[in-house]
């Protein structure tokens, strides 16, 4: 029987607290009583595309949500709270939706209906489906693709980038802080798992008109 326990964990955040207040004795001090953050980031919760690390973040500095391939949905009261609480109460500057390659989300909804989740009625399969259905027209281009298989999918992976961007867009408390003047701009980016980089492929601002 193998045990586990947080002893790795809880060592490598000592180790971590602990070089942090050496270089700087009061790094914890800045956002105790209250946070600041500039952005609010939408990410997929694949654990190998973590914001603060590959954005080299520091605490206070990015309001995070991630779930399964960074979907927006409207009916997500889990989503559109944090969407609203970032906007009107932390007064986000900007709003980062990043998907990635190599995304299992976009893969999973590739694959329906022949998936094991067909057909299955949990949390998970209804998010899949809800994901396919977005991602129609990506799904299209896919099929009359005749390009590497790798690069089919990195395209879907955008498409459902910009899926999901139109979507964000839409949602009333972005188009509500958009009518009232407050600065908020947005943008849909892609990781790249291979190289580390963040790839932009879409923006958009109060003045511009919906994607």
């Amino acid at each position: 029987m193998i045990v586990t326990t947080l002893k790795p964990l809880l060592a490598k955040n000592r180790s971590w607290a602990l070089q942090r207040r050496e270089r700087n004795p009061d790094y914890f001090d800045a956002y105790l009583h209250q946070q600041k953050p500039h952005s609010l980031w939408i990410g997929c919760s694949d654990s190998r595309v973590p914001a603060e690390v590959l954005t080299g973040s520091h605490p206070g500095e990015l309001f995070v949500h991630r779930n399964i391939a960074n979907m927006v949905v409207a009916q997500d009261d889990n989503f559109m709270s944090v969407l609203q609480y970032a906007i009107f109460y932390l007064g986000v500057k900007r709003i980062v939706l990043c998907g990635h390659y190599g995304c299992g989300g976009v893969q999973a909804a590739l694959s329906l209906p022949d998936s094991p989740l067909a057909g299955e009625d949990s949390p998970l399969a209804r998010r899949i489906s809800a994901l396919r259905n977005a991602l129609q027209e990506g799904l299209s281009d896919y099929r009359a693709s005749e390009a590497e298989e790798s690069d089919k999918l990195n395209r879907l992976v955008e498409a459902n980038v910009l899926a999901q961007f139109a979507h964000l867009a839409a949602t009333e408390p972005v188009r509500q802080a958009w009518r009232v003047g407050q600065a908020l701009d947005l943008f849909g980016c892609v990781y790249d798992l291979q190289s580390g980089h963040l790839k932009e492929l879409i923006q958009q601002s109060a003045e511009e008109p919906s994607p």
